[in-house]
């Protein structure tokens, strides 16, 4: 018997950049988007972690900068 299959994983992003872990079978919810390619659900972690290096919304990052949001 052979053991179950991970369901895939996608990472999404928000437009405050903002990243989280969605099921790759699924369409994303709305307001975000898919980034790369799906994957185990630890592939996807270690993108996110890659990717999110700063936690801080991007309209935050705009203001603490200066910058028009």
């Amino acid at each position: 018997m052979s053991a179950p299959t991970e369901p895939a994983h996608l990472v999404v992003v928000n437009d405050e950049e903002q990243y989280s872990l969605w099921w790759a079978d699924r369409p994303a919810p709305a307001g975000w988007r898919p980034v790369g390619e799906p994957g185990t659900r630890e592939e996807c972690l270690t993108r996110i972690g890659e990717l999110w290096t700063d936690m801080r919304p991007a309209s935050l990052r705009a203001r603490m900068a200066g910058e028009a949001p």
